[in-house]
């Protein structure tokens, strides 16, 4: 096969303010796959250093390395044993999940159906998603807030361990009213001691779910014993034995740490297993993270409960005309053949 890699940056309309840093940009790469019949599939490797400790640099490595099996390979029809073969010259899951996605996209292109009905029978033709408020003012938390309930979000998410947590809470919950779930993402920002108490500060504004309030998976055990709200993981869910281990009441599940469609399926099969509620969110992934995300979410909701995703991401870069919007609190699942989107390329 055809390995071309490029880089592409997305600019942030206003920046992301999260515990782990500010986020202003996010360059990812993009990796395409030409078999001998000149069928293209496009892959994305979206390492968000500040978030996963993972640099783009390290991602091109790793991608690099896979090179030579890659080009002499012929094509799809062996998916799994080429996954294999990546993962033993390197085991990056980001790097992975661009392999992965662009022999998905490769193979849905090949069979002329979008990649959701070759993960299963009948996948869900939309997949309901969060809105994501990034103001630090109560304002402009409120303005985003109020925007997002009027567009039909079901759920709203906000980043706390930020400052004024509770100040932002109270006016986002006054701008969308009762009816719509708030969600709070902490990051790990805060120790199990603050944790208890930050989320009984908050816990009278009406909280959807807490992600991540703490890291480890004995720190999450602690703070869920001690708060009545529900309690999901993200980072923590890349601890060996996390997936099974029943220690949330959710987890956030995402392509670039479970290196791909085929590895996010298998670890929500996983979570699934200990009753606990599974969600897929970006890492402000480009659209081709996204509309594999989509994907997977579709085959996921139609074998079990999903809650909202967080994959209403593409609206916060500047410049890009989101080929994914949401509407009315969800995003269609692409019909096209593979991911179904197609993506302009930019290079160094």
């Amino acid at each position: 096969m055809k390995f071309e890699l490029s880089r592409r940056t997305f600019m942030l309309s206003s920046p992301l303010h999260t515990s782990f840093g500010t986020v202003a940009e996010h360059e990812v790469l993009t990796l395409t796959l030409t078999d001998e019949r000149g069928v293209t599939g496009v892959g994305e490797a979206a390492p968000l250093e500040p978030y996963d400790g993972v640099s783009l640099e390290r991602a091109g490595r790793a991608l690099e390395h896979y090179r030579p099996l890659l080009e002499g390979a012929p094509g799809f029809g062996g998916l799994e044993q080429l996954l294999a073969g990546c993962r033993t010259i390197d085991p990056l899951p980001v790097a992975l999940a661009a392999v992965d996605l662009a022999l998905w996209d490769q193979a849905g292109r090949r069979a002329g159906r979008p990649v959701a009905e070759l993960l299963c029978a009948r996948p869900a033709r939309s997949v309901p998603v969060n809105a994501t408020v990034t103001a630090e003012d109560r304002s402009g938390a409120a303005e985003q807030a109020a925007e997002a309930a009027r567009a039909g979000f079901g759920v709203v998410k906000v980043k706390v361990g930020i400052g004024d947590d509770a100040g932002r809470l109270a006016a986002v919950r006054a701008a969308v009213g009762p009816a719509v779930g708030l969600r709070v993402d902490a990051n790990g920002a805060w120790s199990v001691p603050e944790a208890v108490a930050a989320i009984g500060s908050l816990e009278p504004v009406g909280l959807e779910l807490v992600e991540e309030p703490v890291h480890g998976l004995e720190n999450v055990r602690r703070v869920r014993e001690a708060v009545d709200a529900r309690v999901a993981i993200d980072e923590t869910s890349a601890e060996p034995g996390a997936l099974g281990a029943g220690a949330a009441d959710a987890v956030c599940l995402k392509l670039s740490r479970c290196g791909g469609i085929s590895g996010l399926l298998a670890a929500a099969a996983e979570v699934r297993a200990t009753d606990a509620e599974v969600y897929l969110t970006s890492s402000l992934d480009g659209p081709v993270g996204v509309a594999g995300a989509l994907h997977a979410a579709a085959a996921l909701a139609s074998t079990g409960p999903l809650a909202h995703c967080g994959l209403a991401t593409l609206a916060l870069f500047e410049d890009l005309e989101d080929p994914l919007p949401a509407r009315d609190g969800a995003i269609a699942v692409p019909t096209g053949p593979g991911l179904g989107i197609e993506t302009g390329q930019a290079s160094d």
